[in-house]
């Protein structure tokens, strides 16, 4: 339990998805339509009426109570390594751009599939927080978990077994929306642990080449000014 602290940033997060998800939880069906419409993302919302600021609210809101329970647990057990790892900016970017992956890949399919698939809602941080497992999964392979506390396995047994796991949901309930979420983050996760998803990267390469391209217009020529010493200007 002493390794087990949650960090500040994970804990912003948790902050802010519970709060309004138990705002969601416990209201009336009318609240709960009207969150769940203008905060919650889906195919029809997001591609048909163009709400796009949904991209960024639907991963804070999460409709399904056992769902909300097994994200603090991750966001309380597992995934404050990845910000000790990280730092708490690099941590939240990556909660960040998993969860956009994930909605953008979900609502997406719903779109495409249309239909009752179109009107399925893409909400929670289950994109991110099974992101950050399959994260968890590479950085830390060999270290030694107790999953829920009761299971010893190491880091890359419980991403497999995490893999397993949604592989299953998916194919057996046939949820391609969430499936496609799920599994858009997780690529995502993987590029990204593994340095071929790396933005910074790509901009600092950019700037090289730039500097490159400007040298090669630079030349050291000799100051014909009068004088006893010989003197060079680029």
């Amino acid at each position: 339990m002493g390794q087990a602290q949650i960090t500040r940033g994970a804990l912003y997060l948790l902050f802010v998805a519970t709060g309004l998800s138990l705002v969601y939880l416990v209201s009336n069906e009318e609240v709960r339509r009207d969150l769940a419409y203008w905060l919650g993302a889906s195919g029809t919302t997001v591609w048909g009426e163009w709400r796009l600021w949904q991209v960024l609210t639907s991963p804070l809101l999460e409709t399904s109570f056992v769902s909300l329970l097994f994200q603090g647990f991750a966001l309380w057990m597992f995934l404050p390594a990845l910000e000790r790892w990280w730092g708490m900016k690099r941590f939240l970017l990556f909660a960040l751009y998993t969860s956009v992956a994930g909605v953008v890949a979900g609502t997406l399919c719903g779109w495409a599939l249309g239909g009752t698939y179109g009107l399925h809602f893409v909400t929670g941080l289950d994109p991110f927080v099974f992101s950050g497992i399959v994260a968890y999964g590479i950085l830390f392979s060999t270290q030694q978990v107790q999953f829920f506390g009761v299971l010893p396995m190491t880091g890359k047994q419980l991403c497999f077994g995490i893999i397993g796991f949604v592989a299953l949901f998916i194919l057996v309930g046939q949820a391609w929306v969430d499936g496609a979420a799920l599994a858009a983050s997780m690529l995502l996760a993987w590029a990204m642990v593994s340095d071929r998803f790396a933005p910074r990267l790509w901009l600092l390469k950019a700037k090289q080449r730039r500097l490159r391209r400007r040298r090669g217009h630079l030349q050291v020529v000799e100051d014909k000014r009068p004088g006893d010493k010989k003197r060079w200007m680029n």
